[in-house]
């Protein structure tokens, strides 16, 4: 019974998701009601605020959780491992969360970038959370490297956040793949690991 229970709740959450995708993409997302999210999924609005508190946080599925995959990338930190390879780690944990993770979440990226973008309200609540995580990430590095000082440290976390996201939101605005914004965000942590002078001559 349990079972059966719980897939049905993961079946109305996609439902929700879906709907909320589509009709974003269709009529924008502040013309976009969660009544009508909910309509679309054949729920009553309530239901709809049994798995998403706001709107807006359909935008931001599991941005907790890949905050804590950071978190433990960094506190298994191997012995002797050098910050930039420590740094591609963390990259690479979080492409194997998408890859591994619902591929709604993954197909969501694209237009998530586009309207925290575009949206004040959206642009608001993404820095916010960047806000709030790098420096929880930056004092994770001091713990594990411990001749890094915070300043140095927060510049770290702050080059890895903006390369990855600044990359790949160049990659999707040229209309790339999620592959391209990948690859876009690998490249992006390159170089901030190698610093600018390895863009010299390219």
């Amino acid at each position: 019974m349990e079972g059966h229970r719980e897939r049905k709740k993961a079946r109305t959450r996609r439902a929700l998701l879906e709907a909320a995708v589509r009709l974003f993409s269709e009529r924008g997302y502040e013309q976009t009601t969660v009544a009508e999210i909910a309509a679309a999924a054949d729920v009553a609005p309530r239901t709809f605020f049994a798995y998403f508190a706001s709107k807006e946080e359909v935008l931001f599925l599991n941005a907790e959780d890949r905050g804590q995959i950071m978190l433990e990338v960094i506190a298994g930190r191997k012995p002797g491992e050098p910050l930039g390879d420590l740094l591609g780690r963390m990259f690479e944990a979080l492409v194997r969360s998408l890859a591994e993770g619902d591929e709604l979440d993954f197909a969501l990226s694209p237009l998530r970038a586009r309207l925290v973008f575009t949206e004040p309200a959206l642009r608001a609540r993404g820095l916010t959370l960047m806000l709030q995580e790098q420096p929880v990430l930056a004092g994770a590095l001091c713990e594990v490297y411990p001749d890094l000082d915070p300043v140095s440290a927060g510049a770290a976390v702050g080059s890895f956040m903006g390369a990855l996201s600044v990359a790949g939101l160049v990659a999707q605005q040229q209309g790339g793949s999620n592959e391209d914004v990948l690859a876009a965000g690998r490249r992006g942590i390159e170089v901030a690991v190698n610093g600018l002078s390895s863009l010299d001559g390219s």
